[in-house]
């Protein structure tokens, strides 16, 4: 055996291991433990996505009869979940209708005659696409929320075979409460012209109106008048501003020293608030938050200045969780809790706990078993698994994976996938050395003989241990994670680390040797 070869191989074992040791040091540090290991809440949401449809529709619809009011053709519209029908439309401005019509609906919807106007539906490709794109811009909004709370390693993703659910963990979290509301809060900020209002009734409100709501208002509550009686607003269906036009939120105090929310709009934002404030002088803007009427100031004069106020009944903690939800974004749809489940410190302190005896106990079980099976052989297995450990944390810790406690199960499993490679190996010399080959012989057949075996073995375990990675959640993937990496530097391991002991051993010994202690 070339002395010089022996020395590389040694250096790279020993940088491997220096490497390995100083990704997960220190391991409190490095190491990033599940819900599981740690405590925290685990949750699970479900999008309605019908609500994201209905506001494509709406949003649709008034663009569309926005358009065509500028080019004077005054129709009605009134949405629907994935449709929207216009009626009212002039017999000679028909052919320009259909041509302004098609250039703000082709891509999305099928135009189809209806009794006195048009139908719009939306296309299935169009209805299955916002409902996909609804639950991404969900799991965004709460990463957003998440990130402001400071809870360090969440875990969020779409979640369920329908792809309608959100999995959401929260590690070390301890006000559940706080974080669920902010989680769940649709923060929808809407800046609606009123028609009528405040009243005390709906009768009252929709008098006017023969009572009924028309297709393009809504009826909406507002805060209680000073009496506590709670009073109704008739505004626009439409959204004048919305919260995708702010750029700032933050909390502050009104001129009564009150709590308060500025918030600041973007480019887009002002103009439009500059729009509806000049051409509305004297009317009501109503600012709506979830669906309730905060205020709803008079317009005065035409306002281009990029911030506004909410004002309200609110407390310091409330204007701070609604600053924060409202930069962090508007959910596309709303939200339920289908599933909460919080695990303790403790618990978590306990599980860690039983996995490192587990884990070291089946260590020492192993090495006891191999050290009087094999004899000195035993010791090679032994540096072999304790280095596979050292590099398994090393890679884990390295690549920012998630220790959870199915994951230590992964570690109990890579020792037994190590000892079984082992065994494989030494059974192989042994064979060897009975059929009267020297030791050296009887090491290099027993390693190339059975490499194919092994690497055959973990070749197969990497792709089942992937797929349970991509189509498995929450404990499935821990698990996954942490056998993925373990037989990776299994074969490292098991065969060029136990090879290079078998070599500095048999370097020391005569040329033509038959003993060998295994």
């Amino acid at each position: 055996m070339n002395r010089n070869s022996l020395y590389w191989k040694f250096a790279l074992i020993i940088g491997v291991t220096a490497l390995s040791i100083w990704a997960f040091t220190p391991p409190s540090e490095k190491v990033r433990l599940g819900l599981d290991l740690r405590g925290g809440v685990h949750l699970v949401l479900g999008v309605q996505t019908d609500d994201a449809l209905r506001l494509e529709v709406e949003t649709t619809a008034e663009q569309l009869r926005q358009a065509l009011a500028d080019e004077g053709i005054h129709v009605t519209v009134s949405p629907a979940l994935t449709e929207f029908t216009v009626t009212g439309v002039p017999s000679d401005r028909d052919a320009q209708f259909r041509t302004i019509a098609d250039a703000h609906t082709g891509q999305s919807y099928d135009r189809t005659s209806a009794p006195g106007g048009y139908l719009f539906r939306m296309r299935p490709n169009v209805v299955v696409q916002t409902r996909r794109d609804a639950v991404t811009q969900a799991i965004q909004t709460i990463e957003r929320r998440v990130d402001e709370l400071g809870v360090a390693e969440p875990n969020i993703a779409a979640y369920g075979s329908e792809g309608d659910q959100i999995m959401v963990q929260l590690p070390g979290l301890h006000d559940v409460a706080r974080a669920k509301e902010i989680i769940r809060s649709t923060a929808v900020l809407e800046l609606k012209l009123v028609e009528a209002g405040p009243m005390p009734d709906r009768e009252s409100l929709l008098q006017p109106y023969g009572g009924t709501v028309p297709a393009d208002m809504e009826v909406l509550p507002g805060a209680p008048d000073p009496g506590g009686i709670p009073m109704y607003y008739l505004v626009r269906r439409v959204a004048a501003v919305t919260g995708n036009d702010l750029r700032h939120a933050r909390p502050t105090l009104d001129e009564f020293n009150m709590p308060a929310v500025s918030f600041t709009l973007n480019r887009e934002g002002v103009a439009k608030f500059s729009r509806v404030t000049s051409q509305n002088i004297g009317r009501q803007l109503a600012i709506v938050l979830d669906g309730q009427v905060q205020s709803a100031p008079v317009i005065e004069s035409a306002i281009t200045q990029a911030e506004a106020r909410i004002t309200g009944n609110f407390t310091q903690q409330q204007v701070q969780d609604l600053a924060l939800i409202l930069r962090s974004g508007a959910l596309p749809a709303s939200l339920t809790y289908l599933e909460e489940r919080e695990v303790g410190p403790s618990l978590g302190a306990d599980s860690i706990r039983a996995g490192i005896i587990s884990s070291l106990t089946g260590l020492a079980l192993v090495t006891l078993f191999m050290l009087f099976y094999y004899r000195l052989a035993g010791v090679n297995a032994f540096v072999s698994m304790v280095l596979n450990l050292v590099i398994l944390l090393g890679f884990m810790a390295y690549l920012g994976a998630v220790m959870t406690l199915p994951g230590i199960a992964g570690f109990i499993l890579t020792i037994a996938m190590g000892v079984d490679s082992n065994v494989l190996i030494f059974e192989r010399i042994r064979e060897e050395l009975a059929a009267n080959r020297t030791a050296r012989q009887a090491v290099n057949a027993g390693f190339r003989r059975v490499f194919i075996t092994i690497v055959d073995t973990h070749v197969t375990s990497l792709i089942a241990a992937a797929f349970l990675f991509q189509f498995g959640t929450g404990p499935i993937r821990g698990f996954a994670t942490t056998l993925f990496f373990g037989l990776i530097s299994n074969v490292f391991t098991a065969v060029f680390v136990s090879r290079t002991l078998f070599e500095a051993i048999l370097s020391r010994k005569p040329a033509g040797t038959t003993e060998l202690s295994i």
